[in-house]
């Protein structure tokens, strides 16, 4: 499985952008994909990840203000982002968990302005 994302960007405090990544190699439906962020010098974080039956989970930090979504027929999913702020400045992952294995993309640069 191979994630490619795009969208990521410079944006103003209080903008939108929107993020997308599109996996392929796989026939089926990829059972979770997700998105991560990662600032400099600290950990890889979960935002939000969606299950193959749409069920969402959420890090507090972006409840409210982030929407994920995704389209299963293919394997794509999305990362609306409103309202963002400094602190969600970071280098954004897409993620697959598929048949007991994770898949990475390569990251997308999302600075957010204040």
């Amino acid at each position: 499985v191979q994630l490619v994302e795009s969208g990521g960007g410079l944006v103003q405090a209080v903008g939108s952008l929107r993020l997308s990544c599109a996996a392929s190699g796989s026939a089926f439906s990829i059972n979770v994909m997700g998105w991560y962020h990662q600032a400099p010098g600290k950990q890889r974080e979960l935002v939000a990840s969606i299950t193959s039956a749409d069920t969402t989970n959420y890090a507090e930090s972006v409840k409210g203000r982030f929407t994920i979504s995704r389209d299963n027929a293919e394997n794509t999913v999305f990362l609306q982002m409103n309202s963002l702020k400094p602190e969600d400045t970071a280098v954004y992952y897409c993620n697959a968990q598929h048949i007991g294995v994770i898949y990475w993309g390569q990251g997308t640069q999302v600075t957010v302005s204040s």
